[in-house]
């Protein structure tokens, strides 16, 4: 069998998603945007158990699931899903000091990451999740 395209272009891939977010969020750079994606994963990561975070994971193109699971302490004690608000100062708390989320930070990431997905599988899998994933991703 041959290498799945998602494979072989997954850094293209991942390149455009990230230039997508840094040109949604005004946020300048894509490295400024790398770590705003990365808040926001790690912010709704730390809300799900360890299948919920798998399942989740796989209809993420492949980039954007390594870096799902990158960095991640499966240990770290599972928090509620909360304010959209106090969860937007989460991902803001990540590297704080090199750290330029926007306060629209989740819903820049959910909509770009909709033009990334499989968008029935994607609400498939939230509507497994817990309550507040789905309201998570929203895009408003």
């Amino acid at each position: 069998m041959p290498v799945p395209a998602e494979y072989q272009r997954a850094t293209e891939d991942f390149y455009s998603f990230l230039e997508e977010v840094r040109d949604v969020s005004d946020l300048g750079t894509t490295h400024r945007a790398y770590t705003t994606i990365q808040g926001v994963f790690q912010t709704f990561r730390r809300r799900l158990d360890l299948k919920g975070a798998i399942v989740f994971a796989g209809v993420l193109p492949a980039g954007l699931r390594a870096l799902f699971v990158a960095d991640w302490n499966p240990d770290e004690p599972k928090l509620p899903f909360g304010d959209i608000s106090d969860m937007t100062k989460e991902v803001q708390a990540l590297r704080a000091d090199h750290n330029f989320a926007t306060e629209s930070a989740i819903g820049d990431v959910a909509s770009v990451i909709r033009s990334h997905v499989d968008e029935a599988a994607f609400e498939s899998v939230l509507l497994k999740l817990p309550q507040g994933a789905r309201e998570f991703w929203q895009t408003t």
